[in-house]
């Protein structure tokens, strides 16, 4: 009984992987416990209106008015830390030094 399951399970993970379904997360730097995730935007405009949303909802979320607003402006089951980490993530950090290279040419 034994074989004939590992042997079934073995034949599921052939099909998956043949199949190719999981095609979201990347593999970071070939571990095992961290993943890349491809965001398509149009641009840093798009980019950063995506970050200041992210950080807006965050605030709100955040405030200490945000539990008297109607249920419909409010969804408490966000996690609010789970939003500030992906604008962390989302921040063009090498961009930005680029930017303050050619702030301090342009003065």
């Amino acid at each position: 009984m034994e074989t004939k399951h590992k042997e079934q399970v073995a034949e599921f993970l052939k099909s998956m992987y043949a199949a190719k379904k999981f095609k979201k997360l990347k593999p970071h730097n070939n571990t095992n416990n961290s993943f890349d995730v491809t965001l398509k935007v149009s641009g840093y405009s798009q980019l950063n209106l995506m970050v200041s949303d992210l950080l807006k909802a965050s605030i709100l979320l955040l405030h200490h008015d945000a539990p008297s607003l109607p249920s419909h402006t409010v969804n408490t089951d966000i996690n609010v830390m789970t939003l500030l980490e992906i604008a962390l993530q989302l921040l063009p950090e090498e961009e930005m030094e680029l930017l303050d290279e050619l702030c301090k040419i342009q003065l």
